[in-house]
């Protein structure tokens, strides 16, 4: 069975996923987060110890579930390939890009589209940001840029992360080993159950309908195929009638509890960076999960590219600050990107260009004999 012969079913796909996103956001995910890959990973990393900002320490099962939703409808489907091979290190560091691309904005592309939906302007401006950055990379890849080509290998080597992730798992269940928050966004989260439930659903639906937020921009610029865009589409158009039915749409900027900030310069060049290393790695950081979950090694080094990353940021302080109320004064202080932050962008999207430009297909010379 696939989702990707019709506009329809893609349509459907994107709506299922819309509504998973949705009944998270209900039953007590963030406002106006409901689903963010990058949030919720560096909340897992905060978990595992790799960081230690306390108030975004918690063990997401909706990544769990990502993975291993990906993974075992891949396995029923027939589609599980082991491969791996192509540029494992470019792909880390790849994966530690879009990681910091997206917690100076404050969020993944699939996290712009939702904070898009509950009336984030500033959401709006990245967007503009990430459409450039898709282009640029997409034109790297007309130019001959590539990471070169995976091989088959043994089929256990693409379980690693899937087996890895149940450990996460049943040491969130079973063990207080894990670290998670008493406050701030970590301590925000929908029963596990549902989490994990969620996650799976999310999971497959993504994995068959192939739905990738910079693959559907590259599409429509390579080939004026619009078909991934009907996925976004439709999932866009589920969380708006979702924050408009439970009064969280909110049209501005500077909108306090929502975890944004309106410096639109870094919102922008924060969101480039993360289409232009997703491009270049071959997928946005939800379509690294599902890779990675049936069977890429290469997507499975990207995400832990992404864990480091998502350390690194808040180790470093190269993550952003959220909007919020003064719990003395009530004023709204607003949020910031910190100079580390900048910095690192800029050192993001330097390595982004050098990585394109070093990593091209070798055309054959061609003699005549």
């Amino acid at each position: 069975m696939t989702l990707c012969d019709s506009k329809k079913k893609l349509a459907l796909a994107g709506a299922g996923c819309g509504v998973v996103a949705a009944v998270l956001a209900f039953l007590g995910n963030p406002a106006n987060m409901a689903f963010c890959i990058a949030c919720f990973v560096r909340d897992m990393a905060g978990s595992l110890g790799m960081h230690q900002a306390e108030v975004v320490q918690y063990a997401r099962p909706e990544i769990i579930g990502l993975v291993l939703g990906s993974f075992i409808i891949s396995v029923a489907t027939k589609e599980y390939r082991s491969t791996a091979g192509s540029s494992p290190m470019i792909r880390f560091i790849l994966g530690m890009i879009i990681m910091i691309g997206s917690l100076v904005f404050l969020g993944c592309p699939l996290r712009m589209v939702i904070r898009m939906s509950a009336g984030d302007l500033n959401a709006w401006v990245a967007l503009i940001g990430f459409i450039l950055g898709v282009g640029t990379g997409t034109i790297m890849l007309k130019k001959g840029s590539t990471l070169g080509r995976a091989h088959e290998t043994n089929q256990a080597s693409g379980t690693v992360l899937p087996i890895l992730m149940i450990g996460v798992l049943i040491l969130a269940l079973f063990t207080s080993l894990l670290k998670s928050s008493t406050a701030g966004p970590g301590s925000m989260h929908a029963p596990i159950i549902a989490s994990l439930i969620g996650g799976l659903v999310f999971g497959a639906f993504a994995q068959k309908s192939r739905m990738c937020f910079a693959g559907g921009i590259r599409d429509v610029i390579l080939m004026k195929n619009f078909d991934l865009l009907t996925i976004i589409g439709s999932l866009f158009v589920v969380m708006l009638i979702f924050n408009i039915a439970t009064g969280r749409f909110v049209l501005g900027f500077n909108t306090p509890g929502i975890i944004a900030h309106s410096e639109h310069l870094w919102n922008i060049l924060g969101m480039y960076v993360v289409g232009f290393a997703a491009v270049l790695a071959g997928g946005c950081p939800l379509r690294q999960l599902i890779l990675a979950g049936q069977g890429s090694s290469d997507s499975a080094v990207t995400v832990l590219g992404m864990f480091i990353g998502a350390a690194l940021c808040h180790n470093l302080g190269l993550a952003s600050s959220g909007t919020a109320i003064n719990p003395e004064t009530k004023k709204v202080v607003a949020g910031a990107v910190t100079a580390n932050g900048k910095v690192a962008v800029i050192i993001c999207i330097i390595a982004c260009f050098v990585i394109a430009f070093t990593n091209k297909r070798k055309i054959a010379a061609i003699t005549n004999k």
